[in-house]
Formats: structure tokens, sequence, C-alpha cells
């Protein structure tokens, strides 16, 4: 919740704090109790809506990490981004960050298949290596970003940021 408590205080924004582990769902919904543009929700986004096995490993934890073999596994809800945004009445985000450990791949592509990538102003994204196929993933992703946003930097895999384009606003 570093992230979210930053930019509330600097910008005032009210911020959706996606959190599927419970453990740090509940450090979140008790950090933000007082404060009510900070709203936590104990889910994740993605493609589909679907309770999944989460790999146990703190900030690291995922829900795709292949190096984490006999991890303890945790029962966390993912739901469909489209009906998370429909059901919470959101129509434009400002500031979209995204470390899903592995998840950003599915849930990017699905947004970029729906034709949906301008409903975010900018995108801020870790991607992670350690999928099957991340380079072409990535690349995939970020060729479909570059029609309505573009870079402003970039230290690959580690983070990125992508800024809506003035001639998709």
């Amino acid at each position: 919740g570093d992230f979210a408590f930053e930019i509330n205080q600097k910008y005032g924004s009210k911020v959706y704090l996606f959190e599927p582990h419970p453990k740090f769902f509940e450090i979140c919904d008790k950090r933000f109790s007082n404060n009510t543009n900070i709203i936590p929700l104990n889910y994740g986004l993605s493609d589909i809506d679907g309770i999944f096995h989460l790999s146990d490993s703190v900030d690291g934890s995922s829900f795709l990490n292949p190096n984490h073999k006999g991890k303890k596994l945790l029962n966390c809800k993912l739901r469909d981004f489209f009906k998370v945004l429909e059901d919470l009445k959101i129509s434009k985000i400002d500031l979209m960050k995204i470390n899903i450990e592995g998840g950003e791949y599915p849930l990017l592509q699905y947004i970029s298949d729906k034709n949906k990538l301008e409903i975010v102003d900018q995108y801020q994204i870790q991607f992670h290596n350690f999928i099957d196929e991340a380079e072409s993933k990535r690349n995939s992703i970020i060729k479909s970003l570059g029609d309505s946003h573009h870079q402003t930097w970039c230290y690959k895999f580690v983070w990125e940021n992508w800024q809506l384009s003035e001639k998709s606003n």
C-alpha cells in the first residue's frame, strides 16, 4: 500500500488498491480504514473471473511464476477487469500501476484485444521475464500500446511508463 499512500498524499487521488493476498489485503484494509480515497479490494485484476492458487512468497507472490513450485498456495480471487470497471462505475483511469508477477500479460492482452487501452492515461508496468515467451508477449503488448500511447521511460523488465498520446485524447 505504500505506492497508493504516496499517490494519494501527493495528488489527493482516489486509489483502488487490488490485493488478492489475504494477509496483505488485511494490512492495507487496516492501514487505510480512515481514508475514504484509498479503497482496498480483496481480489486481483485479470482477463477472467475465478479462484486461483497464489504462491505465498511475500511481495513476489504469484499466480503464474513457475519458479514457485513447492511453495505454500493460497486460494485467491481474480476478477475480470471490465466487470470490475462496470461494478465500480469507472470510465477513465488516470494511472494504472501494474505489478502482478506475470499476470500483466493476460490482463494487458485482454485490454488490448478489446481495443480499450485508451481507457488509461498512464500505465506503469512491471513486465516479468520468468513467464514463457516473456519477450515476445511484451513486444506484442508494447506494439499495441504504441498505437495509442508513447513510452516516457523504460528499464526493460524492471519498470516502464506509457502515456496516452495527444492524438488519442
